[in-house]
């Protein structure tokens, strides 16, 4: 009788350590592939509704039209990484749109000129961002959101609030061409991609971001130096707008001064949907991109829809506030 009580009873904790072990399985992939499973479910979702949505030239555009903002997005994950911020990032966009069209004239300099010119803005207001972050000891939050109403200001001073047009063919060739039917805007956001996948998880780079943003003090103290490489996450997030800047100024053929408004906050949304912690220390490139296409879907989704745009303003602000509560419920696990 004992022995068939001892062997029902270790049946019934293999069970609950089988039920258990089933639903840390489910937890694990949901943690890591939800966002990916949720994309997937939004495409088959917008394609039921939409006939025209999942067609080869409609998710070409998708990805086209999110290339700007998720470069931008891959900057700002690794600054959130660090638990930073950056506030800047459209309006750097802006200020490089005008300057480098400015530049972009035909027969005036070649294409590397504005390039180069434009890449050089870009990361230095990332390391004007970084260095009085670090050395000054103000908040990420305080110093960016300065530098995107100077830079916003800078960008409608030097065009006196007017767009600059007039751009070259090869200029225009970074957001208008494309290689063997693949547009160039897409081809650099994955090379942007596989770059920074690189910097984070091949190289001493990642590491130190990843200590920083996970135990400060404890990076610290293992003799990291912690003011050089936040000075460094802030300047490759200004390289990356810079580029961002480039790529939209030659796709909408003009220097706006205007350009990049609300850019910022789309970029830390992709961040955010795609497992970003705002807390710091969590965070992958791939979950970012990720996070950029969901976004992307979704507007071009309800665009076809004819959804009325005020409307897929909510619902993003929506889709925020659940991926950070979902964070924050992670972490108070953790």
């Amino acid at each position: 009788m004992e022995s068939q009580v001892s062997v029902t009873n270790k049946q019934g904790k293999a069970g609950i350590s089988s039920t258990a072990t089933s639903k840390d399985k489910l937890y694990r992939f949901l943690n890591r592939y939800g966002m990916l499973v949720i994309l997937i479910a939004l495409v088959i979702l917008m394609s039921i509704l939409s006939p025209t949505f999942f067609t080869t030239g409609n998710l070409l555009n998708i990805v086209r039209q999110m290339s700007v903002v998720g470069i931008v997005a891959i900057g700002v994950t690794i600054v959130i990484i660090t638990t930073g911020i950056d506030l800047s990032s459209g309006s750097v966009i802006a200020l490089v749109s005008v300057v480098t069209a400015s530049l972009a004239h035909p027969d005036t300099y070649p294409v590397v000129v504005p390039i180069l010119v434009g890449l050089g803005l870009g990361l230095l207001t990332g390391v004007i961002n970084g260095t009085i972050i670090s050395k000054a000891k103000i908040a990420p939050f305080i110093v960016t959101l300065g530098m995107m109403t100077a830079a916003r200001g800078a960008a409608l001073l030097f065009s006196n609030g007017r767009p600059i047009g007039n751009l070259s063919p090869s200029f225009l060739w970074i957001g208008q061409g494309d290689v063997v039917g693949i547009p160039v805007p897409i081809l650099i956001f994955a090379l942007v991609g596989v770059i920074s996948y690189i910097l984070l998880n091949k190289t001493k780079f990642g590491k130190y971001v990843y200590a920083i943003g996970g135990n400060e003090q404890a990076a610290i103290i293992a003799g990291v130096n912690v003011d050089k490489y936040k000075i460094f996450v802030y300047a490759y997030a200004g390289l990356l707008s810079g580029l961002a800047g480039l790529i939209l100024t030659s796709r909408i053929s003009s220097g706006q001064p205007t350009a990049g408004v609300m850019y910022e906050l789309d970029a830390i949304a992709a961040a955010v949907i795609g497992g970003t912690s705002l807390a710091g220390g969590i965070g992958t490139i791939g979950g970012t991109i990720v996070g950029a296409l969901i976004i992307g879907v979704m507007n071009n989704g309800l665009d076809l829809l004819n959804v009325s745009p005020y409307w897929q303003q909510i619902l993003k602000g929506v889709i925020i506030t659940v991926a950070v509560f979902i964070d924050s419920r992670k972490n108070r696990k953790s």
